[in-house]
Formats: C-alpha cells, sequence, structure tokens
C-alpha cells in the first residue's frame, strides 16, 4: 500500500510489474459499522473522495487481438478515470491525502491527480499547502470546492483498544467503511521521531490517505500503509498534519540507493525543503528537480568513494585488463565482486529464432535487460539504425510486454513512436541510441539504451514509473562504462554498418576493414595489419568477422580497444584465422595467467607452429615477430584452424600464408 519505491529507487528490485499500478481499489463488502451512529455516515460520505487520474485518451500501443473489455466490470470499463487513493476534508477548503497517492501524478502519463465525490463528480487540485515524504501527508485546497462541502471533525487524543473505523472509496461507488481496534503505537523507523498508530480494521490499497475515524466518527489518522509480517495497518496521527508548518514542503526520508557495479548500498537522507503554496504543477516540478539531483548526487558519491580501485583503475581490475578478450556476442556488464574484482556479469537467458534470420538473445545484469539482437535480413542498416520502430517492432514479437484484461493477458505488438530518442556517447566514445516509449496504461514507460553493431544491436533495457526515467537514464548512462560487447557480423552486415559512419565508435577511427568477396580480405589498425586471399580461406558474404574489443593498459592509461580478431569461413567455430593480442601478467595474477604468458613468450607448445588435433578441428599458432622498438609486454599470436584432421606440412603451410601478410604495428 505504502509505496515508497514510486517515488525513488529503492535497494532491491525496481523491475515495473506490469498492470498491477492500476489495482488500487478497496476489496468488496458491506459497510460495517455496528457501533457507529447511523446519523454520521452521510457525513463521512460527503467528506470523504476518491483521488482519481484521467485515463489516457489515446493508446500508442498495438495489440495482438482487440482488446476484451468485456471482460471488465462495467463501471471500471466504462470509468473514465483509474482510482489511485482516498482523501478526506477537514474543512475551510483544506484536503488531506497520503503523499504517496499525489506523488503517483508526478511526471505522470495521466495527468494530474484530481478528487472525484460520490455523486461521480471531479475537482481539480488548486493549491499543495502542507507537504512531508516521510510522515506521507499533503494537505491541499480544491479549485472549486463542492457545492455541499463537509468536514470530518477531528480527535487529536484518541484512546487505544478504542474502536476504529477505515474509509476509503472503491470506484466511486461510495464509501466503505471497515472497523477493528487501535492496537497500539510504534515508533516510525528512522529515528523514532513520532509514533505511528497500529490498528485492526481491514484496508486496502484502496483505503491510502483515507481516514481513520474513532467511534464518534472522529478523524484521529491518515491511512497510510499495511505491515508486511502481521494482519495491522498503519496510520499517521493527525495531530502529526494539524501541527505540521503551514506552507512548507518538508522532504527529510532516508532512502536507500544502489548502483548495479557494486555489492553495496548507500544510505542517506533526501533532504530538502521549499516554501508552499503551490499548483500542483509547480509542486510536481519543484519536486522533481530536488529528487533527480539528489540521485544525480548519490550516484556521483557512490562513483567518487573510492576512485583509485574502481574499474578500470585499482589491482581490482587488473585481472580483467590482463584476460583475453572475450568473444562472445552477448554483453554483460563489468561488476566488483565480493573479493573486491572486477569482472563480466550476466545471466543469460534464452533465445528466440525470428523470421527472415533474425533473433532477440536475453540476459540480465543487476536491474537492466541485457539483450542481443540480430536484424532482418530483408532490413536495410539504414533504416534499422535511423527507424527506432524496427528496434522496438522485433522486441515485442517476444511477448516481453502483456496489458492484463480480466482473466486474459494481451500481447503487445508494437509501442509505436518513442516519446524521447537522442544520442548518449559514453566514456569510451561508443554513440548509443537511447529511447523512451510511454506504456500508458499503467503510468509507465520502457527505456532503452541501444548500441549499434553490425549484425543489429545490443541493449539495456529497464521499465520504469514514469516518474523516475531520470533515476533510470542517469542510471544507465552511468553503467554504459561498464559495458562488454564484442563486435560481430558477416562481411555483408559489416559491409552495411561500417557505411553509417556517425554510428561508429571513435575506435574504429584507427581501423580500416577491407574486403572483395572471393578476393582478398585485410584489417589494419594501430596495432596491427594482415590480409589473405582464399587460397588460406574462403571469403564470402556469409564469412564472420568478430571484433573482440575489451579494456587494456596503452602507455600507461587504459583504453577500449580491439584485442582480438577473428575471420570465420561461416557460422562455424573451427574453420577460421585469429590474430590475438596477449600481455604480460601483472605480479598480483594467479599461476594460471603466468604459465600461460610464459608459453607465449618462450614460443611452447602450442605456440610453437607445431599442428594439433583436438575434436574435430586441427590447429596452429604461432607467436608474431615484435616490431623493433615494441612494448616486450605485449605479444602477438596468429592462429589457424581448420575443420577434420590435417597433416603438419599443410597446417604449416596455411599459417605461412598467414603470417606472410601479418604486421604488428604496437609500440
Amino acid at each position: 500500500m505504502h509505496v515508497l519505491e514510486m517515488i525513488l529507487r529503492k535497494a532491491g528490485s525496481r523491475t515495473m510489474v506490469l498492470g498491477c499500478l492500476l489495482c488500487l481499489v478497496l476489496c468488496g463488502g458491506a459497510a460495517r459499522a455496528a457501533s457507529l451512529d447511523p446519523a454520521v455516515l452521510p457525513k463521512i460520505q460527503a467528506a470523504t473522495f476518491e483521488v482519481v487520474a484521467a485515463k489516457p485518451v489515446n493508446d500508442p500501443l498495438t495489440y495482438a487481438k482487440p482488446l476484451p473489455m468485456e471482460l471488465l466490470p462495467y463501471q471500471e470499463r466504462n470509468d473514465k478515470y483509474y482510482s489511485i487513493g482516498t482523501a478526506f476534508a477537514l474543512g475551510n477548503n483544506r484536503y488531506v491525502t497520503a503523499a504517496h497517492v499525489l506523488q503517483v501524478g508526478i511526471g505522470s502519463l495521466w495527468g494530474e491527480p484530481a478528487l472525484r465525490d460520490a455523486s461521480g463528480h471531479v475537482y481539480a487540485i488548486g493549491k499543495i499547502e502542507k507537504y512531508s515524504l516521510r510522515q506521507d501527508f499533503v494537505v491541499f485546497s480544491l479549485a472549486t470546492q463542492p457545492a455541499t462541502a463537509a468536514a470530518l471533525d477531528v480527535d487529536t487524543k484518541p484512546a487505544v483498544n478504542g474502536v476504529v473505523y477505515a474509509v476509503g472509496n472503491a470506484l466511486g461507488t461510495g464509501v466503505v467503511i471497515r472497523d477493528g481496534l487501535y492496537t497500539s503505537d510504534t515508533p516510525e523507523d528512522q529515528d523514532g521521531r513520532w509514533k505511528w498508530m497500529r490498528f485492526s480494521a481491514a484496508a486496502s490499497p484502496g483505503n491510502s490517505g483515507g481516514p481513520l475515524l474513532d467511534q464518534d466518527g472522529k478523524v484521529i489518522g491518515i491511512v497510510l500503509m499495511k505491515s508486511a509480517n502481521e494482519n495491522l495497518n498503519y496510520a499517521l496521527p493527525i495531530s502529526e498534519v494539524l501541527n505540521a508548518p503551514d506552507h512548507l514542503a518538508v522532504i527529510d526520508k532516508r532512502i536507500p540507493y544502489q548502483f548495479d557495479v557494486f555489492d553495496t548500498t548507500s544510505n542517506n537522507i533526501f533532504k530538502e525543503q521549499f516554501a508552499l503554496p503551490k499548483s500542483f504543477a509547480d509542486f510536481g516540478a519543484t519536486f522533481m528537480k530536488l529528487q533527480d539531483a539528489y540521485v544525480d548526487e548519490q550516484l556521483k558519491a557512490l562513483l567518487a568513494k573510492d576512485p583509485d580501485n574502481l574499474f578500470p583503475h585499482g589491482n581490482g581490475s587488473d585481472r580483467l585488463l590482463h584476460s583475453k578478450a572475450v568473444m562472445d556476442s552477448f554483453p554483460s556488464l563489468i561488476i566488483r565482486n565480493s573479493n573486491g574484482d572486477w569482472d563480466r556479469s550476466m545471466q543469460k537467458g534464452p533465445k528466440t529464432p525470428l523470421s527472415d534470420n533474425a533473433y532477440v538473445a536475453l540476459g540480465v545484469a543487476g536491474h537492466s535487460v541485457l539483450i542481443h539482437l540480430r536484424k532482418p535480413d530483408s532490413v536495410p542498416a539504414r533504416q534499422w539504425y535511423t527507424d527506432p520502430t524496427q528496434l522496438m517492432n522485433q522486441l515485442t514479437k517476444i511477448g516481453f510486454l502483456k496489458r492484463p484484461i480480466g482473466s486474459e493477458q494481451i500481447k503487445v505488438t508494437s509501442l509505436g513512436k518513442p516519446v524521447q530518442d537522442t544520442v548518449y556517447t559514453d566514456a569510451w566514445q561508443r554513440h548509443w541510441q537511447v529511447r523512451v516509449w510511454a506504456v500508458p496504461y499503467n503510468n509507465g514507460l520502457v527505456i532503452t539504451f541501444s548500441l549499434p553493431v553490425p549484425d543489429g544491436y545490443v541493449t539495456m533495457m529497464r521499465f520504469s514509473q514514469a516518474g523516475q526515467q531520470h533515476d533510470h537514464v542517469a542510471d544507465m548512462q552511468a553503467l554504459t562504462g561498464f559495458f562488454y560487447v564484442t563486435y560481430e557480423g558477416t562481411l555483408a552486415q559489416w559491409k552495411d554498418y561500417l557505411q553509417n559512419t556517425t554510428l561508429l565508435p571513435a575506435a574504429f577511427k584507427d581501423i580500416r576493414i577491407d574486403f572483395d568477396y572471393d578476393h582478398r580480405f585485410s584489417y589494419a589498425s594501430k596495432r596491427l595489419a594482415f590480409s589473405f586471399t582464399p587460397e588460406l580461406q574462403k571469403i564470402a558474404p556469409t564469412s564472420v568477422l568478430a571484433l573482440g574489443f575489451s579494456y587494456f593498459t596503452d602507455h600507461g592509461r587504459v583504453v577500449w580497444d580491439v584485442g582480438d580478431v577473428r575471420v570465420r569461413t561461416d557460422a562455424s567455430e573451427e574453420n577460421l584465422v585469429n590474430i590475438r593480442r596477449n600481455v604480460a601478467p601483472s605480479g598480483d595474477l594467479e599461476d594460471d595467467y603466468k604459465s600461460e604468458w610464459h608459453k607465449i613468450s618462450q614460443h611452447d607448445h602450442p605456440y610453437d607452429g607445431v599442428a594439433l588435433s583436438e575434436g574435430d578441428a586441427t590447429k596452429i599458432t604461432a607467436v608474431v615477430n615484435a616490431a623493433a622498438g615494441a612494448d616486450p609486454s605485449v605479444l602477438y599470436t596468429a592462429y589457424y584452424g581448420a575443420e577434420g584432421t590435417h597433416p603438419q606440412d599443410a597446417m604449416k603451410a596455411k599459417l605461412d600464408l598467414l603470417m606472410k601478410n601479418l604486421q604488428v604495428t604496437e609500440h
């Protein structure tokens, strides 16, 4: 009931539970008020309101079939509003609800919240007069008051163990009153500055912001939240509202903050205040500005907490900086583990084939969904990279987004055009296409950070509530600096990809890839150059080129650059040529690193130019002669592999063809 995740990110999962946000209604049941004087019921009903938000008029989404709205109750499907909570009147144009109820309207796709009475009349909010994030209340006026304005009386000193009544609206069908006992008080968690009232009267999400009444029908508190471990509910004493300073918004709440690359959480206090009254629009804009600044401050503080050991710095980065490039077309995030070491991390999920040779591979890292999306062969690269609907229309084919209607889950087949489409350049000079799609039916957003690669996209995706966009985007921008990806595609895909020069990372300025089918392939960078003809290996549109980008130290600074080049005849992993960069391990690394480097530097087997049969393939590897004046801690190896069993002289001849036009130029 008390959904502070809607205000700022919590340390736990922030994945949006699609469709659940709208279930803010009371459970059914007849009014139960055995000892409440029936004479006060009309007054309670007149002073209690539904907090509503207008349903979006236009829906940009496309569905697999017409929405079966007939599965919804008549009133729900015909209502022009969503019910998001309860409010009540204290008189003199003062109305009260829970802060987290009105918070739904900040940055909302549904517009500003309003009040609706039992007759169905809707009243716009006038000014926000008092507000407390921590105590979770807001006092406000209405732009136009009801003609028959009513107000609830107040009891600021209720007796423990007295009968109480929780009041709330159920989709505007009338006031539901449920009775119980005011059982006890309990200190609030942060520093015990006040005490929550605990009561046993039943309450549902629709009660949020509604009044808790004593046996005489007087307000003693605001219904706010439910105990997670027992059948007790919590209310803020009404005295806390009345005694709070007028014309002031107070933000004083401990909000845990977590960034995916760390296993630690910061627990700072979001503390601000600003003058009231303000219109809801001005209040929301002021709050979001402060909230966004707090998010930025927390992220900056986490990244600055131990800069000497933040990747790529410190001994914890050595293992990754001295490792071979990982040749995996599926992306990953670089995350610090419990030992303080930085390493690639992701949980790879299913790979779903689509039409026209496209596919979607999914995984998870932290709070982000990781995606490798191979584009359909029939879609030209320029169209693929410039039309954002191409990306999302392929993703929706796997059914990641479904709209609940009654007992059915209706697949969303298109999100239409994004509401935002920008480019973000990360610390490694990679250009990310940032798109934000609206999902109006649940006041949500789908945010994608997509990196164009030769065969399609690698993407980070998150689900966000509308008011949390800045939080997620700031997170994802920072995460791009910890992103690990291999660039792979057929030569035909590379040909199209390389023509889109504005999409290419800065590292490609030093890379030249040239090929002529059935005649020649060549690769050149500031580190190495090599070429070969079909005498060594087939060169065709279906040949696969993979550039293994990794992070490594170059003249005292860490760069993101190619550490492995592989050219395969096709999708097979056996028939290939491979040029790999190898670096001497630092002294703190394990013996495995040192043993491997010793073999390379001494040209020991298998780096001795002697063929090796392994499985269904024959392989041969040699160390490339370094250029004069080259860094002795960097050596390149050349590899040739072929399916089947082949004699030494034939494999050596192939290796010689590769080495003939291979030159290391790194100094």
